[in-house]
């Protein structure tokens, strides 16, 4: 091998090791911003039971109908769905199920993950909606 042939492979090599470097930097991030959302979703379930009272409750039960639905057993059920309770149109039409995901989603924006809804809710703060899902899950459970 030539000296410029070694110069060339050593580049070479160098470029791709950086290249390599940079693909692991770039998916340690999402990782890391992946499980950064789920532990905002994790949240304080007493702190998430203070704000559901004091921002869900006048609408919702845990375990009836009000104005809004009763959210017994509303994580992995369909949106719109649930018995004794009158729906919008654009809930009754909806796919969505929720999860974790959604009900964020729901909580931060409902008008925007389903068009035509009629709550006139949201929870802008990240923290606050995932302490409310932990408060939900521990108190909506079937």
């Amino acid at each position: 091998m030539t000296c410029n042939a070694k110069t060339k492979a050593v580049a070479l090599t160098t470029t791709f090791a950086r290249t390599f470097a940079r693909i692991i930097a770039s998916t340690f991030a999402s990782v890391l911003m992946a499980f950064s959302g789920l532990a905002s979703a994790a949240g304080d379930a007493d702190r998430g039971k203070l704000l559901y009272q004091q921002r869900c409750a006048a609408c919702h039960s845990v375990d009836y109908n009000g104005v809004g639905p009763a959210q017994k057993g509303v994580f992995g059920s369909t949106a719109g769905k649930a018995p004794g309770y009158v729906y919008s149109d654009a809930l009754k039409a909806s796919t969505v199920v929720w999860s974790d995901k959604t009900l964020n989603q729901w909580l931060a924006d409902p008008q925007k993950l389903i068009p035509g809804q009629k709550m006139g809710l949201s929870v802008p703060d990240a923290k606050e909606r995932g302490d409310i899902l932990a408060y939900l899950k521990k108190a909506a459970a079937p």
